[in-house]
């Protein structure tokens, strides 16, 4: 689908592109040129995530901090001859008949899901069925356990509904007005099968959930459409509109990854571990999401919730800047302030083990950095392919082809240009990182999922030629074993008190949950 823009889309070296990451709590735009991969402008304007036993946002902030970034890059966004959208992932927007939102959308890091994931794992025939129909586990983030949730609590809004989005969806819709969605996102959901790339009826009518609600699938390096009149954005009308993404496929297109390269950590509100595959997933533990990517190959990749901002919660509780870290001691800190997903534990809060007399505020903050990436990396084995282990902890970390392996990780996110962070994957892995100058890997996907649509070639070859992995590598430390072994000592010991499902009364600590599933996408 091309169509002309009413104004220039030439830059210093041909076309622009607009490429966008709406997170959890912002919005980045980025105007790129595609023959260089310049970025020319960006723009970022925030927006706001209830707290209290959920996490929401209103949609309609979502729509006004895209304008207000693209307003903030100035008049390179109105040359722009594309855009596209990359979002949080999982998040369950309502609409209805108008197409506005019917409630504030359920995000991602909202567990209130739990019991709801668990029952339909169970009605699928449990968690190794789920791996090989869905691709993934469906824990509560998904967004067919918030459907399900939100069918049992607010009827009334699933009666008002007329249309389910997720939130890239919501915004690209708006951009183009019609309803889309691209096989990345949409594998995210729980109702699209990896097996057989399509809704999965069986489950939609589980939870009753008509498809005449869902967006249509597009095929990867398909438009979404052009951007249509009265949107009130400073870009110019009939642009080119890709189909946009989640936000970790979206990193991973715009680091240019391919099968066999080297696995990603990205340490932002939530952290997560993938890598790009050919060959479908199917992790019946859990641990690792089965998504696929935008290109047609397949996204392997674990989740944990808690990351630089419960590391951050610590430093304000201590009165300590976020790199006054000290070393030594014996204090282990499992931040599982929101519930955890790796390991299943959404029930779980923070655990603080091992305080003596002597023990430093900066040795306590360490620990917290230590706590939020054991569970990261325990789990990237079997991101990479390693072998599964049973449990309901999460599994040792080995440094003998799997964590250890010879290749850098590559390291992305707010917290790669933390030196606290860094270190501490360097100690607990044992391995080199490399932290791509690029700052902003996924509204660069973005940029390169549009500059495909205008040159035709594929996107990620796109992110290659503007060497969007390039940046300094950082040799590895020795292994801190002694580290390991106390995090993982901890996180066993602790594991009925993670698992007690706060305020039901019925279930006591040790109890296990019908399915320990701990599926997860992403965010940020």
């Amino acid at each position: 689908m091309s169509r002309e823009a009413e104004s220039p889309t030439e830059g210093p070296g041909g076309p622009l592109v607009v490429g966008v990451d709406s997170s959890t709590q912002s919005t980045k735009a980025l105007v790129v040129d595609v023959a260089s991969g310049a970025i020319l402008a960006s723009g970022t304007a925030p927006h706001t995530v209830t707290g209290g036993a959920g996490r929401e946002t209103d949609p309609e902030q979502w729509w006004d901090a895209l304008g207000a970034a693209l307003r903030a890059c100035g008049p390179p966004a109105g040359r722009a001859a594309a855009i596209s959208i990359a979002g949080q992932q999982h998040g369950l927007v309502t609409l209805d008949r108008a197409g506005r939102p019917v409630r504030p959308a359920l995000l991602w890091n909202d567990v209130r899901s739990a019991r709801r994931s668990e029952w339909l794992i169970g009605r699928l025939g449990g968690a190794e069925a789920c791996a090989e129909r869905i691709g993934s586990v469906p824990g509560p983030a998904f967004t067919v356990a918030k459907w399900a949730w939100l069918a049992e609590h607010e009827p009334e809004a699933v009666r008002a509904t007329a249309a389910v989005r997720l939130p890239h969806d919501y915004l690209t819709e708006r951009l183009t007005g019609r309803g889309t969605t691209d096989r990345g996102d949409a594998s995210g959901t729980g109702w699209w099968a990896a097996s057989t790339e399509a809704y999965d009826e069986e489950v939609l009518e589980l939870v009753g959930l008509s498809p005449a609600l869902l967006p249509e699938v597009i095929r990867p390096r398909e438009a979404a459409g052009t951007l249509r009149a009265a949107t009130g954005l400073p870009l110019a009308r009939g642009i080119l509109v890709a189909a946009g993404t989640g936000d970790n496929a979206a990193a991973a297109l715009g680091l240019g990854l391919r099968p066999g390269d080297p696995p990603v950590l990205s340490l932002g509100t939530s952290g997560t571990a993938f890598a790009v595959s050919a060959h479908r997933p199917a992790d019946p533990t859990g641990t690792v999401a089965g998504f696929a990517d935008t290109c047609g190959d397949w996204l392997p990749l674990t989740c944990t919730l808690n990351c630089t901002l419960a590391v951050d919660r610590f430093a304000a509780l201590l009165g300590r800047d976020r790199e006054a870290v000290e070393a030594g001691g014996d204090v282990v800190v499992l931040p599982f302030l929101d519930g955890e997903r790796t390991p299943h534990a959404p029930h779980a809060s923070g655990l603080l083990y091992g305080l003596r007399h002597d023990t430093s505020p900066g040795q306590v903050l360490q620990a917290a950095y230590d706590g939020a990436v054991y569970s990261l990396l325990a789990a990237l084995d079997r991101v990479t392919d390693g072998e599964p282990r049973d449990g309901v902890t999460a599994p040792a970390i080995t440094h003998d082809g799997g964590v250890g392996s010879a290749s850098p990780l590559l390291l992305i996110g707010g917290g790669a240009r933390g030196t606290a962070w860094r270190d501490t994957v360097r100690r607990l892995s044992g391995r080199a990182v490399q932290v791509p100058d690029a700052r902003e890997p996924v509204a660069l996907g973005a940029a390169a999922q549009a500059a495909g649509l205008l040159t035709g070639e594929d996107p990620a070859a796109v992110a290659r030629r503007w060497d969007t992995a390039r940046g300094p590598v950082l040799a590895a430390l020795p292994v801190d074993q002694a580290a390991l072994d106390r995090l993982g000592s901890v996180l066993t010991d602790g594991d009925a008190l993670f698992r007690r499902p706060d305020g039901d009364p019925s279930r006591r600590p040790g109890t296990q949950p019908a399915a320990r599933a701990s599926n997860r996408g992403s965010h940020r």
